[in-house]
C-alpha cells in the first residue's frame, strides 16, 4: 500500500461520521480513532520505500506549553506560504490576522486546500518552510 492511498483513507476518516476505523491489508494495518482514550497507530515515512509503525497511546500525548492561539493542520500534507512558486506569502511574522484569513496552502493528494485563521490575532511565528512535509494537527502558526 502506498502513502497516498493511506492518506487518502485517513482524509476520508477525517471527513466521515465514524468514530473508529480499522483497516488491514498485507502490508498495513492501520487503526484511526476519534475516540480520546484509544490507541491509534501512525505510519511514518522517512525514507521513501520504508515504512514505521509506531503507536501512541493519546493520553501519553503532551503538548509543549504552546502559546495563547495556535493554528494547527487539519491535514497531512505539504505546507506553501503562498499561492505562487515566487508569490509573496499569505502571511509573516509580525502581521495581524483575522478570523477566516487564508494563512498558507495545504496540499494533499494534488488537491490545494487553503487554511484559514480560527482566530484573531499576531503572527508570531511560522513553525515550516515553504514545500516542507506537515502531519495532521502540526502547530503551522503561533499567534499572540
Amino acid at each position: 500500500m502506498k502513502i497516498n492511498e493511506i492518506k487518502s483513507i485517513i482524509k476520508d476518516f477525517e471527513n466521515s461520521n465514524l468514530q473508529v476505523l480499522e483497516f488491514e491489508s498485507n502490508d498495513v494495518k492501520l487503526k484511526l480513532s476519534k475516540n480520546k482514550n484509544e490507541e491509534v497507530t501512525r505510519l511514518n515515512e522517512p525514507q521513501a520505500h520504508k515504512e514505521v509503525k509506531e503507536v501512541v497511546s493519546l493520553s501519553e500525548i503532551k503538548e509543549p506549553n504552546l502559546p495563547k492561539s495556535v493554528i494547527k493542520s487539519p491535514l497531512v500534507g505539504t505546507f506553501y506560504e503562498s499561492s505562487t512558486p515566487n508569490g509573496k506569502p499569505f502571511v509573516s511574522v509580525g502581521q495581524e490576522v483575522k478570523k477566516g484569513q487564508v494563512v498558507c496552502i495545504v496540499e494533499a493528494m494534488k488537491i490545494m486546500n487553503e487554511i484559514t485563521s480560527p482566530v484573531d490575532g499576531k503572527i508570531e511565528s511560522v513553525n515550516f518552510k515553504n514545500g516542507d512535509v506537515i502531519g495532521f494537527n502540526d502547530a503551522l502558526f503561533t499567534l499572540v
